[in-house]
């Protein structure tokens, strides 16, 4: 009797360290795709930056990114936050969607909730600036 209880407690004891392993793995998987990519600030071009802490607390990140004629933004994630356009310019934008050229006015704003990856390119003729503002609550 003696031997099945531990031949039952060592098949349970593998049994939980399987299971241990795979919710670990789960957990490391379930992260998000973002976990893997640079947020705004640490993704460049080329290994230059692009982007510049303005402010950062305990309510709000702002960065401002600039992007001369030629310069792009490297495969990054975003996280929630709101975009005003400094200065305008035509962008190469590659995403989840696919590929797309777009005229970014200066003044233009927008919100999102987050955005798992994309790329950009400045195609334009101008220097384009943004202020990106992402709420910590």
């Amino acid at each position: 009797m003696a031997q099945l209880f531990i031949a039952i407690f060592d098949g349970s004891m593998t049994l939980i360290k399987h299971t241990i392993s795979v919710l670990g793995l789960l957990l490391v998987m379930g992260c998000g795709s973002q976990s893997h990519l640079p947020d705004p600030l640490k993704a460049g071009w080329k290994g230059q930056s692009v982007c510049i802490e303005v402010l950062n607390n305990k309510e709000v990140r702002i960065l401002k990114c600039t992007f001369a004629p030629g310069i792009g933004h490297e495969k990054h994630f975003h996280a929630k936050h709101f975009g005003y356009t400094l200065a305008g310019s035509k962008f190469r934008i590659e995403d989840t969607t696919g590929i797309r050229e777009v005229d970014v006015p200066t003044g233009t704003h927008f919100y999102s909730e987050g955005v798992d990856w994309h790329q950009v390119l400045n195609i334009g003729d101008s220097i384009a600036q943004f202020l990106i503002v992402e709420p910590k609550l």
